[in-house]
């Protein structure tokens, strides 16, 4: 086995026990590994290991590696994006990811919805980003807003709202991630409760928090380092 496949199944285990200490199903919350910055070879490792979602933050750069891997390797994966999207950018989303995660105003929602469109494919899922952190530097929706914005991207025709995602500020103890996911989680609940029950994922929780983020409902979790190891090791 890789060292990419040890690392992969240490953090499976990791989420099962984290999951199970919550008194939740560990079946319920799937993992992302987050490869950015890292080569093609260590994604192909990945997914020979048994990874079905990656993660990439750039556009460009899940061009580069879905061409360098092909078809056949890059399929056998859900690939998200993680990042942030510019509008101009919204085009080339058909056909190189199958979900994004970084919506975050109706502008973005409608190009996007545009393009899935003229593509001719089937609804595009996406998540809300959620700036819980309110970082000026950051991405995502004012929680305040969240909900408005999730019923005006919900009466778009091609996309699909699967869910909430937010990154708490980094830097920080797993602890203090906390009450991050609780208001992710209430959003969530609250869009629920308001009639839109296909809001159910909640894409939360990192290498270094991942574990409370479980604790508090994370069905998503984005795991990059303790997967493939520290940036730049490679």
């Amino acid at each position: 086995m890789s060292e990419v496949g040890q690392r992969y199944e240490m953090v499976k285990e990791r989420v099962a026990d984290a999951a199970l200490a919550s008194g939740r199903n560990p079946d319920e919350i799937r993992l992302l590994a987050v490869s950015k910055t890292q080569p093609p070879e260590r994604v192909v490792e990945a997914i020979e290991a048994g990874v079905d979602i990656i993660g990439e933050n750039r556009v460009q750069e899940a061009q580069r590696k879905r061409g360098e891997i092909g078809p056949g390797v890059a399929g056998r994966a859900r690939w998200h994006l993680i990042g942030s999207l510019q509008r101009n950018k919204a085009r080339t989303v058909p056909g190189l990811f199958d979900v994004v995660e970084s919506v975050d105003s109706l502008a973005l929602a409608r190009e996007l919805n545009k393009r899935v469109g003229v593509a001719g494919e089937d609804p595009l899922d996406v998540f809300i980003q959620v700036n819980t952190g309110a970082e000026t530097q950051k991405g995502g929706v004012a929680p305040a807003d969240a909900i408005a914005l999730v019923r005006d991207v919900s009466a778009l025709e091609a996309l699909r709202v699967v869910g909430l995602m937010c990154i708490p500020p980094l830097g920080r103890e797993a602890e203090e991630s906390r009450p991050h996911f609780e208001l992710l989680r209430k959003l969530r609940d609250e869009a629920r409760d308001g009639g839109f029950s296909h809001v159910r994922e909640l894409s939360m929780g990192m290498s270094n928090d991942f574990e409370v983020a479980i604790a508090e409902g994370a069905t998503l979790v984005r795991i990059g380092t303790a997967i493939f190891g520290p940036r730049g090791e490679n």
